[in-house]
């Protein structure tokens, strides 16, 4: 497969950005294989994604930021570039259920997807045997209430040791330090219930069954200090009736929970996910 940079972007809205990127890249002899844009009227901020062949250019691709910069600043855009060879560094967060964990393994495994997986943390031991043998490092940091700064700091310091891309909580079930979201903002997904926050707490299938709920589903958002309040990248929902009980439907549940964060992460790390205030824009 032919390498590829992948330009991603948003700027105040205004004529003439997609002319004058398509116009760079043309004047550098670019071959665009893929492109999208949406203006968001409301910020009245302009979004855009552009794939470009990177054999394609009359200069190395690793010089593209410095030949881009001049015309990103001209727009004042929030802008990256990334290889198609230097997949993203993924970080897996997760703690007694497996569900998810083992789903992203697999795809790790599969390159459904490209992403590297440099370890895996969790809270328990649940996970080790799996996680080595699937040839990663396995960090144990348990969480009481009387270690987690330093529980925390620590994790912050893997982070930046693996040089994280992206963070992902795979059914980690903790709620992270506010300074961790902060100093990782725009990198940590997470996978939940749709049911946030109507059903909240350990058994929200239970109380589901119980209000007698017709569609169970789930979001992946990303993580910020409000819980479970950050910008939505992914959901969806499958269809339940009387006959399932509330162990049918966590089952249900797991198994959209898998396909929702995967999908989540895909988007993320290809590039196709652009923050817009508490929402995102998500180009497909």
């Amino acid at each position: 497969m032919a390498k590829t940079l992948t330009l991603s972007f948003s700027c105040p809205d205004t004529t003439g950005i997609v002319a004058a990127v398509s116009g760079f890249i043309t004047q550098h002899r670019g071959w665009i294989t893929e492109a999208s844009q949406h203006s968001e009227v409301e910020l009245s901020r302009f979004f855009m994604r552009v794939e470009i062949n990177a054999e394609s250019l009359d200069f190395p691709a690793e010089k593209f930021s410095q030949h881009f910069s001049p015309l990103a600043q001209q727009f004042k855009m929030e802008w990256k570039v990334s290889d198609s060879t230097q997949p993203k560094r993924v970080i897996v967060l997760c703690s007694k259920q497996e569900h998810c964990l083992y789903d992203l393994l697999a795809r790790y495994v599969a390159q459904d997807f490209a992403f590297v997986i440099p370890c895996v943390i969790s809270n328990h031991e649940n996970h080790r045997k799996v996680v080595e043998a699937h040839g990663l490092p396995f960090f144990h940091i348990p969480i009481t209430p009387e270690n987690k700064a330093a529980a925390f700091q620590k994790m912050s310091e893997i982070f930046r040791q693996e040089k994280a891309d992206l963070i992902v909580l795979a059914r980690y079930m903790q709620v992270l330090d506010p300074r961790l979201c902060q100093e990782f903002a725009g990198k940590i997904i997470n996978i939940h219930h749709s049911f946030l926050p109507s059903f909240a707490g350990a058994k929200p299938y239970h109380q589901a069954h119980e209000k007698g709920v017709k569609l169970i589903g789930a979001t992946c958002h990303y993580v910020t200090a409000d819980l479970d309040e950050g910008p939505i990248v992914e959901q969806d929902v499958i269809r339940v009736d009387h006959s399932e009980n509330p162990e049918d439907m966590a089952h249900l549940g797991k198994d959209i929970e898998k396909v929702v964060l995967a999908r989540g992460l895909r988007a993320v790390v290809e590039d196709r996910v652009l923050l817009a205030g508490n929402k995102t824009v998500v180009f497909r």
